[in-house]
């Protein structure tokens, strides 16, 4: 479970979110250009993208960008460590939990390190999971939300401590728990209609309420589920027939928008 509470000032780490942050990165080195840090995708298969991904920080050193980290948290974006083990080592364990495995045959980037990212995967993991998962890291903070959360400004401090049970360490190519993986998929549909609703002015809520009314009529693609959301927006009274002809998702959408079309005066 994540707990929500206002930060303190122990963290050693900052595990920067450039990716989320692109000026970030280069605000890091104008300002701190003494810190010590480490490129997260050094050392991986995705190396030549290092100085475009996540970066991790010492604050002990440098305890100025540590009171910016909690100052000002949308400039400075990322998680907050503490760890007790060398740097080698906490690198080690980061860049093995970057990428997952889900299915028999599908990998795939762990964006762990963003703070939207972070509130969905690691509050879908029990105190075992999180104890693998955390491995040497014994807190966890970032200030954030889910994407829910950000559209009606409810954004704040999160924090995890590592239940610190036996477990086996995190394997290589982690493989997600449905849980996980579900939770994830939610995190993306979620992102995908906050922006919905940045560039259309439309309430998030309405928004949302809309994507669980076409996901309830069969529109998963998600072309098909942007198709229907225009569509909805232009006839926000009609009413959904069931069952629509067609074979695919899109040629049910396209009945039902003829339907729609040919309903008006």
């Amino acid at each position: 479970m994540i707990v929500a509470q206002a930060p303190d000032s122990t963290a050693q780490w900052l595990l920067l979110d450039v990716p989320g942050q692109p000026r970030a990165g280069a605000r890091l080195i104008q300002q701190f250009a003494q810190a010590r840090r480490f490129w997260l995708f050094d050392s991986t298969e995705l190396q030549p993208l290092r100085e475009h991904g996540p970066v991790l920080v010492d604050l002990k050193g440098c305890p100025a960008l540590a009171e910016l980290c909690l100052r000002e948290p949308h400039l400075w974006s990322g998680l907050l460590l503490v760890s007790e083990v060398s740097p080698s080592q906490l690198l080690e364990h980061l860049r093995r939990m970057l990428t997952v495995t889900f299915g028999l045959h599908h990998r795939a980037l762990l964006s762990y390190y963003n703070p939207h990212t972070a509130s969905y995967f690691f509050d879908a993991c029990d105190a075992l999971e999180l104890s693998r998962w955390l491995g040497p890291i014994s807190q966890l903070r970032w200030f954030g939300g889910t994407w829910a959360d950000r559209a009606i400004g409810s954004q704040g401090w999160q924090q995890l401590f590592n239940p610190g049970l036996a477990v086996s360490p995190l394997a290589i190519e982690e493989n997600l728990t449905p849980r996980q993986r579900d939770t994830l998929q939610t995190c993306l549909l979620e992102q995908h209609v906050w922006h919905w609703s940045r560039s259309t002015g439309t309430d998030y809520n309405s928004l949302w309420a809309l994507v669980q009314e076409g996901l309830a009529l069969g529109f998963s693609e998600r072309p098909v589920l942007d198709g229907w959301l225009w569509l909805r927006l232009q006839y926000p009274d009609a009413s959904p027939v069931q069952p629509l002809p067609g074979i695919t998702q899109q040629e049910r959408l396209d009945s039902l928008r003829n339907l729609w079309q040919n309903d008006q005066p």
